[in-house]
């Protein structure tokens, strides 16, 4: 039992599609649309994944406006899927209060029931709406709340379809050694050394990023990427590294962001790799002067 929580917690399920290979997202078509349900017997998922996806026919919801696709999504998450094998990761008696979109974001309400999951329960559930709802292209992040409040025990907020990318033990390819930049104590950047894992599908440049939006490891150092900052894509050309941004991700920002040390920490962390000697910034595919508050009209070498 303890075995099979752990790879849970550390490495369990794999999620394709992300958005780091350059891909963007695609609108469902013809009114299909992906639920995330969770698996019955989750102590046979190691292999597997915990989360399942099922593909439902959705017609009367074409044309609809973005908000109303969104909860109706919810709602068909929340009742029994076609597989057997499957269930709600969502508790029983669990209603919508409300979903609004603000931007690129989803604030979804729930009532009380959603309160009771913790531990893996919460993350499958979590991560079950996020995936479920960031498949459509006018959203990009997901903030659940219970009654309106934050659920304190979680280690973070707001959610992104791959916020969590959980793989089988089993299918790790390789590893790098970075160098990952966060804030100390008194807000300067510092160096955390890591081994990254790559799984199948990753990069060393996509582990980086994905490594610093999860945050630092150590004791005394705190995340230095603002709440629901995400890098869309990046990839490497010729010892060049391309970190795309979202133009999008700027609305669910904060004003008072700090997004230059943000970017200087993320260029830091990429050029640690021995593969990349200089990391360039995009916004939305092109070349910009500036993302918000941070000049990335320059290259960034190592």
């Amino acid at each position: 039992m303890k075995k099979w929580l752990l790879i849970l917690l550390c490495g369990l399920l794999v999620i394709t599609g992300c958005s780091f290979g350059g891909q963007e997202k695609q609108q469902p078509d013809g009114g299909e649309y992906t639920l995330y349900f969770c698996r019955r017997d989750l102590s046979s998922a190691a292999g597997e994944g915990a989360l399942q996806a099922e593909t439902v026919h959705l017609p009367d919801l074409e044309g609809a406006a973005a908000s109303e696709v969104a909860a109706a999504l919810v709602h068909k998450l929340m009742e029994n899927p076609e597989n057997g094998e499957l269930k709600s990761a969502i508790p029983s008696g669990t209603l919508l209060l409300s979903l609004q979109l603000d931007g690129t974001r989803a604030a979804v309400d729930l009532s009380a029931p959603y309160g009771t999951l913790s531990g893996v329960a919460l993350t499958l559930a979590d991560q079950a709406i996020a995936l479920t709802l960031t498949q459509l292209p006018e959203i990009l992040t997901v903030k659940i709340t219970v009654y309106g409040r934050d659920l304190l025990y979680r280690n973070r907020q707001l959610f992104s379809g791959r916020d969590v990318r959980l793989a089988p033990e089993g299918d790790v390819v390789t590893r790098v050694d970075a160098l990952l930049y966060f804030l100390d104590g008194e807000g300067a950047l510092v160096a955390e050394p890591r081994t990254l894992e790559l799984y199948e599908g990753d990069t060393q440049v996509s582990a980086v990023v994905r490594a610093m939006e999860h945050g630092p490891e150590g004791k005394g150092l705190s995340a230095v990427l603002p709440e629901g900052f995400r890098v869309k894509s990046v990839w490497l050309e010729e010892a060049v590294c391309y970190a795309n941004l979202s133009s999008g991700h700027l609305e669910t920002l904060e004003e008072a962001a700090d997004l230059q040390r943000a970017i200087d920490a993320i260029a830091a962390s990429l050029c640690s790799l021995e593969s990349v000697e200089e990391v360039r910034f995009l916004v939305d595919g092109d070349f910009a002067e500036s993302y918000g508050t941070a000049d990335i009209s320059n290259a960034y070498t190592d």
